[in-house]
């Protein structure tokens, strides 16, 4: 099934609000593509999805303030889920795609700022790469033809990496100091 089929069944299951078939739906979705937009089109679902309940008719007003918060804390939880989900994605299956990680997580952070006093944008901040602007020389058939900048990604666990390996040879280098004398 093409993708725009998809995104047309997809639709009419939220129109319908056939949540539980959506998630299924998406689900489905992503086992065929682990796309970005399919990602982030299903934290934007979740986020939005506040089920018609039946029960909320029956409740007295004063409790209909808390009950409607609390079903927004649960959809935000969701889109959390699946943000959460997608980044582990990317950073396991999929590490060379820095700059859709990059992009997923801008993304959240977006969704995080626009939930309010619900948001947390810490949850986010921690996870954001930094941007480094690299050159790479340029090799055509008659040799090097210059040098193009591009954007890289560094996010924070690679961080961590690196500074472990720039311990573990300082490490290396004193104690073949101390072996050659």
């Amino acid at each position: 099934m093409p993708e725009l089929l998809w995104k047309a069944y997809i639709d009419f299951e939220i129109s319908e609000h056939e949540f539980e078939r959506t998630r299924e739906l998406y689900e489905r979705l992503l086992d065929r593509t682990k796309h970005l937009k399919v990602w982030i089109s299903y934290a934007k679902f979740e986020a939005s999805a506040m089920e018609d309940d039946s029960l909320l008719s029956e409740l007295p007003e004063e409790n209909m303030q808390e009950y409607l918060h609390a079903r927004k804390q649960q959809c935000i939880q969701h889109a959390r889920r699946v943000f959460e989900k997608a980044i582990t994605y990317y950073r396991n299956s999929a590490p060379e795609l820095k700059e859709e990680r990059a992009m997923l997580l801008e993304e959240w952070l977006n969704m995080e700022t626009s939930f309010g006093e619900l948001g947390d944008v810490s949850l986010v901040q921690s996870k954001l790469p930094k941007k480094l602007k690299k050159r790479r020389q340029i090799v055509s058939e008659d040799g090097p033809a210059g040098f193009e900048e591009y954007i890289d990604y560094l996010f924070p666990e690679e961080t961590q990496t690196t500074n472990l390996k720039i311990l573990e040879a300082a490490y290396r280098w004193k104690k073949q100091k101390v072996d050659d004398n």
